[in-house]
């Protein structure tokens, strides 16, 4: 009985080896999961979060400067290649400005973004904006060194 157990036990742990080499295919030269697993999803969500930054906005604007344009070019790269993965666009403000004007302002950054993605090919549908306004700041200090971080468009992937 105890020879039996034994069996059992290599048998399983043999197994349990052999499928976590089969879940990444290096020959490609970057990282390629298997999706029939939720280790292979949640993988691939932490490159998501990596992979997918936030773009940053110059004071009282929703126009997209340089820098942005090309990480936006980046991100809608790497979001046209893995077609599973969508995206909340959350538009932000610092805190000057009314309440109202901020959620208005952090709405237009927002919606900029999503159109720069679309227009470079990612469906519509995988892509939802919402503006929290000053409401939620990254840096709550009051320099400009700190408004400068909290003017954004933040990516939450999903």
């Amino acid at each position: 009985m105890l020879l039996c157990w034994v069996i059992v036990a290599f048998a399983v742990s043999g197994c349990g080896s052999k499928s976590s080499e089969t879940a990444l295919d290096t020959n490609s030269g970057s990282e390629q999961y298997d999706s029939s697993g939720s280790d292979s999803a949640s993988a691939l969500l932490e490159e998501a979060r990596r992979m997918v930054k936030d773009v940053f906005f110059q004071y009282d604007s929703a126009e997209l400067e340089p820098v942005a344009v090309s990480q936006l070019k980046n991100n809608a790269e790497w979001l046209n290649q893995n077609r599973t993965i969508s995206a909340m666009i959350e538009g932000h403000c610092d805190e000057r400005g009314t309440s109202e004007y901020n959620m208005a302002l952090g709405e237009k950054r927002a919606e900029t973004t999503k159109s720069f993605l679309v227009r470079a090919g990612v469906a519509a549908s995988r892509l939802e904006t919402v503006s929290f306004g000053e409401e939620r700041p990254f840096d709550s200090g009051h320099t400009e060194a700190a408004w400068s971080k909290n003017r954004r468009a933040h990516f939450v992937v999903k």
